[in-house]
């Protein structure tokens, strides 16, 4: 592929300087956060869609269906606009698309979380899945804050309920000792939960969601029985009944699948919706140049990247991941996975080298060595993998006449071991 403008950036030889990273503070006092919350971040939107939003919204839901599915995938460049016997301080917005793939797909996880069934999120590692599942919880309930993070380490109390143990001893089992997981909390909300790498939980702290999603209901046998139709927190009742707009939304990697396998109970409790890699090298490209670009601006800097040099970085990854070029080419695929969330790594570290530590070297001179990064996770055998997609590909490219691809390959020597000197 050839680039008709310039490939590559020259550093100034000048210091260049870099303007301070933030340090305000929220509305509570608290320094801003490194990485906001997706309600947060969006939360102009979120409101504006509250206020125009006429259609039929599920019990507990602070928008429609539809409005959840505009949230996600944007309104196409075209603008909302809000009758004008609403005070809003914009009369129109146009919405800003946050996941780039399937609108089917996001429509089939919307309408999951409608009914009564979990929904659960696979796909390779650093397909969106987090940030689905997030923007999804934002925009039904207003808080994406209610997760739990599935490891070899996570028990049945992260799932149900733990105790403060200080007050258990002083005062016995009681409400005020017990301490809610974010599920329970949830449940007793009307929100929706988030279990992120769920099979990487053991097989029986998995199971404690199957009576959850069953009965939507949490018995908690160590409290006095009482009135099931109060609070928790009014020291009533042993069981807690899950409100209107209660829901789960878990994720598994493909490549965990056998960490913990999934009871066969717990998966007739959720739909499964694959998130599949991002079909299009346009769409991709313009995805981590827009991540990386807020990932930079979030430290005070600019994206000093050309739109060859990330074509180039995202075309790599495409080729890697998928094991064939996009001309064809046979590619021999590394055993590290080779997403689109690590392309934007790679950008964000080549924009940070840029304004950080400013030389008269090209941009394009870092990528082989951000790249090298990436492949070399699993085994050592994948160095040999990546030059011979250097060798192969890339070469190929190069013979074209392609002078980005030219420079790529004279950089082939930063990929190979260093030998120790004598």
């Amino acid at each position: 592929m050839t680039a008709k403008k310039k490939a590559t950036k020259k550093a100034t030889p000048k210091r260049k300087t870099t303007k301070a990273a933030p340090t305000a503070q929220d509305d509570t006092g608290a320094t801003e956060r490194q990485v906001p919350l997706a309600e947060e971040r969006h939360a102009e939107e979120l409101a504006f869609l509250a206020a125009v939003d006429d259609g039929p919204r599920p019990p507990g839901w602070r928008l429609s269906a539809r409005a959840v599915v505009t949230f996600i995938i944007g309104s196409d460049g075209e603008a909302l606009r809000a009758p004008a016997k609403l005070a809003l301080p914009k009369k129109q917005m146009v919405i800003s698309q946050k996941f780039v793939g399937d609108q089917a797909l996001v429509e089939r996880c919307v309408v999951t979380l409608a009914g009564e069934r979990g929904l659960l999120l696979v796909g390779e590692p650093g397909t969106a899945k987090s940030m689905i599942s997030e923007l999804l919880a934002a925009a039904i309930c207003g808080t994406s804050t209610l997760t739990v993070q599935g490891t070899a380490g996570t028990t049945e109390e992260h799932l149900r309920y733990g105790w403060n143990y200080a007050l258990l001893i002083a005062r016995g089992p009681c409400p005020e000792a017990l301490v809610p997981s974010p599920v329970l909390r949830a449940m007793q909300q009307g929100s929706i939960a988030r279990i992120e790498e769920v099979t990487r939980c053991l097989p029986e702290v998995q199971d404690a969601l199957v009576s959850i999603l069953s009965d939507r209901r949490l018995a908690i046998p160590e409290l006095v029985d009482g009135d099931p139709d109060q609070n928790l927190e009014s020291n009533a009742g042993s069981t807690v009944f899950a409100r209107p707009g209660f829901n789960m939304i878990a994720s598994a990697n493909l490549r965990d699948r056998g960490v913990s396998e999934m009871s066969a109970a717990l998966k007739r409790r959720f739909n499964f919706e694959t998130v599949e890699p991002i079909a299009n090298i346009a769409m991709e490209t313009a995805l981590v140049k827009q991540q990386a670009t807020a990932a930079l601006q979030r430290v005070g800097s600019d994206l000093e990247v050309d739109d060859a040099v990330l074509e180039a970085l995202v075309m790599a990854f495409r080729d890697l991941r998928s094991g064939r070029s996009v001309e064809g080419w046979a590619v021999e695929r590394p055993g590290t996975v080779m997403s689109t969330a690590e392309a934007v790594s790679v950008a964000t570290s080549m924009g940070l080298q840029q304004a950080y530590l400013p030389d008269d070297r090209d941009v394009l001179a870092t990528l082989p060595g951000y790249l090298l990064g990436v492949v070399l996770k699993d085994e050592p055998k994948d160095r040999g993998r990546l030059l011979a997609y250097w060798d192969g590909a890339i070469s190929r490219r190069a013979e074209d006449g392609a002078r980005l691809w030219k420079q790529l390959l004279e950089l082939r020597q930063t990929l190979e071991e260093t030998q120790p000197s004598a």
